[in-house]
């Protein structure tokens, strides 16, 4: 049986702000992921693996459980592997939401230790991830103790496993991609915290939209090499512009003019901390490196300022408007329309 590419991430139709934010993170993974909270069949599942199809495949040592780039980056727990590296697609892993501690984390091999009597370690979802994505429908139900879990990897980094007799460390560096109903609960400030844009989804509101999406849709289903050769020029474009701004990152530069904009942005909206103000520039230094510019300024800033700071807000009684008005509402006044 023939495997299906996924849907082309060029072909889906509207949702400007949730393409933009995946973007911006692969060209920069230290955003800090993306969370897309709206309503089901908005096609958050659907861009989140046709972006990791649409990026150019990454090197890593074969057979090793991390992903690794080089041999030297292996753990040693993962055995003798020979120095040979080959590509694989960029990694995307579903967190189930009923998944237990050790299917994240890893744990002890069993069948080894009940055969061979050895104590090795099965790698988890997390080894998986390692250089690509994690993503997690319906994260605002997932159980505490993962949630804690995950906070302590995408701050550290790191995967680290000590219990029975085993003590395991291994790279955990990856896209946390979250998506949710946020009629079904809200999400634990310190994980919302953690991602570093957020953005909200509604089902198309214009009937020639859902006609096109459904169009496209049925066209994917219905001949698919067909839809593919239809696409494929458009996603090597954004494949193309992706690889391009991740090489010119480190060329833009960031007048103090942006970062007092940037402060005194997120001083207005009252963001607590200083994570807002550096996923900003962090956002908007991707944004100006994906439209080819050699500085940050105003325009790049205004573009993301709602992707990056509208999970950032205090509530406000008072003001009956979403977060992402008060945003856009917010950068107007400071930065100007």
């Amino acid at each position: 049986m023939t495997t299906r590419h996924p849907f082309p991430f060029s072909a889906i139709v509207g949702q400007e702000d949730m393409k933009t934010a995946m973007i911006l993170t692969a060209i920069d993974p230290s955003i800090g992921g993306v969370l897309v909270f709206g309503d089901r069949g908005t096609g958050k599942s659907t861009a989140v693996r046709a972006l990791a199809a649409l990026l150019p495949p990454i090197t890593a040592i074969r057979d090793c459980p991390v992903n690794a780039a080089q041999r030297a980056d292996c753990p040693d727990w993962a055995g003798d592997l020979p120095d040979v590296s080959h590509d694989i697609p960029t990694p995307v892993v579903d967190l189930p939401l009923g998944a237990s501690e050790d299917r994240v984390t890893g744990a002890l091999d069993i069948e080894k230790a009940l055969t061979l009597g050895e104590k090795a370690f099965q790698p988890g979802l997390l080894a998986k991830a390692n250089r690509g994505y994690l993503y997690i429908d319906e994260v605002n139900l997932l159980e505490d103790h993962i949630v804690d879990l995950l906070l302590d990897v995408a701050q550290s980094g790191e995967n680290v496993v000590e219990r029975e007799g085993l003590s395991i460390r291994h790279a955990a560096r990856f896209v946390l991609v979250g998506s949710g109903n946020p009629e079904e609960g809200e999400l634990r400030p310190q994980l919302l915290d953690r991602f570093g844009l957020s953005v909200d989804v509604t089902s198309p509101k214009e009937v020639s939209e859902r006609v096109e999406v459904i169009r496209r849709r049925d066209a994917y289903e219905r001949d698919h090499s067909a839809f593919m050769l239809r696409w494929q020029a458009e996603d090597a474009a954004l494949r193309d512009r992706i690889v391009t701004a991740r090489q010119a990152l480190k060329q833009v530069t960031t007048p103090d003019s942006a970062l007092e904009d940037i402060a005194g942005l997120c001083l207005r909206l009252g963001s607590d901390g200083l994570r807002g103000e550096l996923i900003l520039l962090r956002a908007a230094r991707a944004f100006a490196a994906f439209r080819d510019d050699t500085a940050v300024g105003r325009t790049h800033i205004r573009a993301v300022a709602t992707l990056a700071l509208r999970h950032r807000l205090r509530r406000d009684p008072l003001d009956e408007a979403g977060s992402g008005t008060r945003v856009a509402r917010t950068v107007a006044e400071v930065l100007g329309a």
